[in-house]
């Protein structure tokens, strides 16, 4: 049911005033002339509460798959770490077509809450250093020390393959771009750096790259 419009910017507010909505770890990345943060099939005119427009289409898989217990080093916590804090972002097309990354990944137990600027990830047991609050592609670092993590520990923090032909449950060639760039290794090592932008294809057409305008964002 969605959340009353006061109760849906409380929620936003508290999510900004958590950290989630600063970049004080981030540098500069690429950037788009558009008015939109994101362009391209499937992108939306509608921004969510991060400034990054919201992803359209079908969610890639339930972000209810994330669990709990420590995975390639990354423990869940009470609270979200401050520390290292960058963001990155991560487009999926299947067969052309967007496909949604959920608000919630890497935050167990939590779930999409309806507010004026978007579905909102509320709740949950607790939160890895790797997690989505938004549908909007953007997966927030947020680490104890400062480190470069992978797509690869992204997904398996979510508990869903990534390979040269597994995308969560979608299956085809995976072409990947970041920032704008071919990338010809593993997908799994793709470094979520500060305002990375990654795009990955999963069969035919391959897309073509979509910037993000971080500059228009608070990230």
């Amino acid at each position: 049911m969605p959340a009353p419009p006061s109760t849906a910017w409380l929620l936003v507010g508290a999510l900004l005033l958590a950290g989630c909505g600063s970049a004080s770890s981030s540098s500069s990345g690429t950037s788009t002339a558009s008015t939109q943060t994101t362009t391209g099939p499937g992108a939306s005119t509608a921004l969510g509460f991060e400034g990054v427009s919201l992803e359209q289409g079908p969610a890639l898989a339930p972000a209810s798959t994330t669990q709990t217990g420590s995975i390639d080093g990354i423990r869940c916590g009470a609270t979200e770490q401050v520390a290292y804090h960058i963001h990155a972002h991560l487009a999926v097309f299947v067969n052309g077509t967007l496909r949604a990354l959920p608000a919630g990944v890497g935050i167990p137990g939590s779930t999409a809450e309806l507010t004026s600027k978007g579905p909102v990830a509320a709740g949950g047991q607790c939160y890895y250093w790797l997690h989505t609050h938004a549908p909007d592609g953007v997966i927030h670092v947020e680490s104890p020390t400062q480190r470069i993590y992978t797509l690869g520990e992204f997904f398996d923090e979510w508990h869903q393959p990534l390979s040269a032909n597994r995308v969560a449950g979608t299956s085809g060639k995976v072409t990947a771009i970041l920032n704008g760039k071919p990338w010809g290794g593993d997908p799994r090592s793709i470094p979520l750096s500060p305002h990375a932008v990654i795009q990955l294809s999963v069969g035919a057409p391959a897309v073509p790259f979509q910037s993000v305008n971080w500059a228009q964002t608070q990230l």
